[in-house]
């Protein structure tokens, strides 16, 4: 991503406001202003300091969508978390698993990470789909963890490790080796998503 691709992000992220802003981070008392510039700033800033990725998704030279590689961390735990989204008029064409499968190869063969997450607000149905098809296991429910259109939203957590994908993310789709079954949420943190976090009385 570079700043020259402001005006192009902007144009698409208004355009899809309505697609998009239930699935949107927000920040807690903020301002909820689109800003591509200093976005693409605050991202490019985190990028050479090692910590993100920030890539525009591409479908046959148009701007199709957004994803972030963000939270590197190196040594010991050598992860990272990945984000997305895509315009209205290319959801369902297999864009955005193609996006995260070309990011999660390149974070485990070329930066040599261990383990991707992506986490996923139980209602979000088509981004469920994307971790399904790529066979991301799950790993558990994290009440209120990321502030979402004006709220603290309960997600669900996925994950691989790169022994999971020797030969890639994207080859083990591509050859239709990916066991769907391990994106599968238990019953019993589907359950407990239907209903808000209690809590104590203040």
């Amino acid at each position: 991503m570079r700043l020259r691709d402001a005006r192009a992000l902007e144009r698409e992220l208004q355009g899809n406001r309505g697609w998009l802003r239930q699935w949107e981070a927000s920040y807690p008392g903020g301002s909820s202003v689109l800003d591509a510039r200093g976005s693409i700033r605050n991202l490019l800033s985190h990028a050479r300091a090692g910590t993100a990725l920030p890539f525009l998704v591409e479908y046959r030279g148009e701007l199709a969508g957004q994803l972030n590689v963000s939270s590197i961390t190196y040594g010991s735990l050598s992860s990272a978390s990945i984000g997305y989204w895509v315009a209205q008029r290319f959801a369902g064409l297999g864009i955005t698993p193609a996006a995260v499968a070309l990011a999660t190869d390149h974070c485990f063969f070329e930066l040599g990470l261990h383990r991707m997450e992506i986490c996923i607000r139980p209602e979000n149905g088509p981004s469920l789909r994307v971790v399904s098809k790529l066979g991301f296991r799950y790993e558990g429910l994290r009440r209120r963890f990321i502030h979402i259109n004006g709220e603290w939203r309960d997600h669900y957590s996925f994950a691989l490790v790169a022994e999971e994908v020797p030969r890639g993310v994207l080859h083990r789709w591509r050859v239709g080796a990916v066991d769907e079954s391990v994106a599968v949420p238990n019953a019993e943190d589907r359950a407990a998503a239907g209903f808000p976090l209690r809590l104590p009385d203040r």
